[in-house]
């Protein structure tokens, strides 16, 4: 119990690390995100216009909207510009609890490989290394890749992301858990 238990905190830690670097030092992410000279008048009109926090994607029905006049208003919008805003009314730059959910989800996450990875009757270096990126890939596949088809963005620091993190916790795995 005790080697699950190391081998969960050190992984939950190879996780949050690697996507502290990936998101802030290197960073990996930097195309994810774009600047507009504009973005003070955007926010002027988006907080005139938008009174709840949330994801907008525009342009939306309206709720009631039938199916038929939905699907007239979303065809008649073909070619023309659309977005989607996540819309917070307040900027909070406290990043405590942010940073103790992001780790306690690492550490389920660890916790969850190493449930898999230890079910692997003789598991050695190449399996673990090999389950835990088939596990990366996997989340990448179904959200942040699923998410880049239907919003057209570019997903390939998700995979980045995926393969290397995955892979430095299989690593640990693979090294850790064997031993005696």
């Amino acid at each position: 119990m005790k080697k699950q238990l190391i081998a969960i905190f050190v992984g939950g830690l190879i996780l949050f690390i690697w996507q502290f670097l990936s998101w802030a030092a290197i960073p990996i992410h930097k195309s994810t995100y774009g600047y507009t000279p504009n973005q003070d008048k955007i926010l002027e009109v988006l907080s005139q216009n938008l009174t709840e926090d949330g994801v907008y994607h525009l342009p939306y029905p309206a709720p009631g909207t039938s199916q038929e006049q939905a699907e007239a208003e979303m065809m008649a919008r073909v070619g023309k510009p659309w977005a989607s805003i996540n819309y917070h009314k307040s900027m909070d730059m406290d990043m405590g609890m942010n940073m103790f959910r992001g780790f306690s989800i690492n550490l389920l996450a660890a916790f969850l490989l190493i449930w898999l990875l230890m079910k692997i009757p003789n598991l050695n270096m190449m399996t673990a290394l090999q389950s835990s990126i088939g596990v990366g890939i996997i989340a990448y596949l179904t959200i942040p890749y699923l998410n880049s088809i239907w919003f057209e963005t570019n997903s390939l620091e998700h995979l980045i992301d995926a393969v290397v993190q995955w892979g430095l916790l299989g690593v640990w795995l693979g090294w850790w858990l064997p031993r005696k």
